[in-house]
């Protein structure tokens, strides 16, 4: 008679697994704080200097935009007169304010028409609106950051606005990391939630009211509340947005400059469409000058 067969010891049930950011967190960590260091020490140096910084990131940028729109999807926006106008576009604003930006950006709009044409008429549109796009999507909103640093408190203008963005991915992040259940946008991002937009919301005041009374001339806290509201609105915005390009395209970064970032383009997300709001916002509050 065979014995009976011992049954199956029950299994261990598998640990949780940790929540991963995704990314190489030491090397992010790096590269931020280098990237930092060398944006504080241009800022505050020679005004000058972060203006052609700006310029650096606008024509860098562009490159990863314009070279994955011709991998992924055949879209060959010119990149020499987008590079030129782009760069043009960040020292007209900085000399010449709005005005002088609205002028570089319809030059450099015209530039890509006419450039365009010594290529096949084939998709001649598609190409011609993608590069108008990346006209619009980079250099000319990166001007207002050039707009803000003509102030005469320009440097802690700029200072703040690059902290309040900063600190609203960062709320975003830790907030949504450690309590995030309810997704913000799934379809566009599922990594968000709403919790990290309350996290954003936060942070981005806080840090606001905190700058606006003891960084700007003539601030008050309270338009630091208002400042940081609208910072985390246009940064997750912002944020969605490139993800939303990034999705039709079928990649997850825009490049691999930057070791746990991915590209500029990865990094820039959240500071374009927040730098005419900042502006504005400063404009109305504290004046332009």
């Amino acid at each position: 008679m065979k014995p009976e067969p011992m049954p199956d010891a029950a299994e261990p049930a598998p640990k949780p697994q940790k929540k991963s950011a995704g990314r190489d967190l030491s090397a992010a960590i790096g590269v931020g704080v280098g990237l930092g260091a060398v944006i504080v020490a241009s800022l505050f140096v020679v005004k000058a200097v972060f203006v052609g910084v700006i310029a650096v990131a606008v024509v860098v940028g562009l490159w990863e935009l314009t070279k994955r729109l011709d991998e992924r999807k055949g879209i060959r926006a010119p990149l020499v007169p987008l590079a030129l106008g782009g760069a043009a576009m960040v020292v007209a604003g900085y000399v010449r304010g709005a005005e002088g930006a609205w002028v570089a950006m319809a030059l450099t709009a015209l530039a890509v028409l006419v450039w365009r044409m010594t290529e096949p008429p084939e998709n001649y549109l598609r190409d011609v609106t993608a590069g108008v796009f990346a006209a619009f999507y980079v250099p000319f909103l990166a001007t207002f950051v050039a707009m803000m640093l003509t102030a005469d408190d320009g440097a802690q203008r700029v200072l703040m606005f690059l902290l309040l963005t900063v600190v609203s991915d960062t709320g975003a992040y830790a907030v949504g990391w450690r309590f995030g259940r309810h997704k913000l946008a799934p379809r566009i991002s599922p990594g968000k939630t709403r919790e990290g937009l309350l996290g954003a919301v936060s942070f981005a005041m806080v840090v606001g009211a905190l700058c606006m009374q003891f960084l700007i001339d003539d601030g008050a806290w309270w338009q630091g509340l208002v400042l940081g509201l609208a910072v985390a609105v246009s940064a997750t915005l912002g944020d969605l947005g490139e993800s939303m390009i990034k999705r039709d395209l079928g990649i997850k970064d825009m490049g691999t400059l930057l070791p746990g970032h991915g590209g500029i383009m990865d990094r820039l997300d959240s500071l374009l469409p927040t730098a005419p709001v900042v502006w504005l916002l400063l404009v109305l509050f504290v004046g332009s000058g």
